[in-house]
């Protein structure tokens, strides 16, 4: 291992080509297993958060998610937990809408894509240290407009809404 960092690991390994079987050194960084969940209120509202990423130095329109921990147990505890962390609000029902794996060149986890119906309010947010957090409900028949103007552009949140397209 060349690192260990909170989010994630970094390692070095030699790999054979697939094509020539000579061995290559490749980088992985480890991450743990995601979940996102497009959640929707009983008005057909997305619940979105405003947050700020490092990466870019922006701050992003997206879908509430995170990291499944060891002591979640599965994808969905992750979602519901993070759910409730990140926005305050639960879910009525739940439903698997895919899995991806985010970039199968460097990372070997996946995300896995949640619908979450029946969205109310319970409680405060629950952020993590770093994290500022504000919650928008946005009608879903706005989401594709938001994606094409650039204003939702996190490659995981487009995804979700792709999955969601398909499961209508």
């Amino acid at each position: 291992m060349l690192g260990a960092f909170k989010v994630f690991s970094v390692r070095r390994e030699m790999l054979r080509s697939p094509r020539t079987n000579l061995p290559h050194p490749f980088y992985v960084l480890d991450c743990p297993d995601w979940v996102n969940m497009v959640a929707l209120t009983d008005r057909n509202e997305v619940v979105l958060v405003r947050q700020f990423r490092a990466g870019t130095r922006s701050i992003t329109l997206e879908i509430p998610g995170g990291g499944v921990e060891a002591h979640d147990g599965s994808a969905l505890v992750a979602a519901r937990r993070e759910l409730r962390e990140e926005t305050g609000h639960v879910a009525r029902s739940w439903r698997r809408l895919g899995v991806v794996q985010p970039n199968p060149a460097i990372q070997p986890n996946r995300c896995t894509t949640y619908l979450a119906r029946g969205c109310r309010p319970v409680g405060d947010l629950i952020p993590d240290a770093g994290e500022d957090l504000a919650v928008e409900l946005v009608p879903l028949a706005r989401i594709p407009d938001l994606i094409r103007r650039g204003r939702i552009t996190h490659s995981l949140v487009i995804a979700a809404f792709h999955f969601l397209s398909l499961a209508r």
